[in-house]
């Protein structure tokens, strides 16, 4: 099945994090770095990387999570977060080889990307001036 996840060109991306703003706008309402499901990581001045989820076919974040509050949704091949069932003990975030999981301590609940279900694209893609993020698509995942 075909698996989707937001991938960085780091020849094009400045670090500018319009794409961690655009992110948590469209998903909170506000400007909040803390609240972006996709985070730009600052290495070293000259070294940068994107990270947002990766939805691993085998996926830690899943296995991991003592209660059940994380599934892969089959449709869209999404990880699919039951807000009512998580208590923000972090184990996913901890389990996740990416980084790509964060803990919103203001709700006691993780957040992660789930690629903008309810926009034509997710909006880190359609608001990078860079165009330096694009939608990944592979037939396996990453395991």
């Amino acid at each position: 099945m075909e698996r989707r996840h937001i991938q960085c060109d780091r020849d094009k991306c400045t670090g500018c994090m319009i794409c961690e703003f655009a992110c948590s706008a469209a998903k909170e309402g506000r400007f909040d770095l803390e609240l972006s499901r996709i985070r730009v990581l600052h290495a070293t001045p000259t070294l940068l990387d994107v990270v947002a989820c990766r939805f691993c076919r085998h996926a830690a974040c899943i296995r991991e999570c003592p209660r059940g509050a994380l599934s892969m949704d089959e449709t869209t091949q999404t990880v699919s977060l039951d807000k009512a069932r998580c208590a923000g003990c972090g184990w996913c975030v901890e389990a996740c080889p990416f980084g790509a999981i964060a803990l919103d301590d203001s709700v006691k609940t993780v957040i992660m990307c789930d690629l903008c279900p309810n926009h034509e694209q997710p909006q880190c893609i359609e608001f990078c001036p860079q165009k330096a993020l694009s939608l990944h698509v592979s037939g396996t995942g990453k395991d």
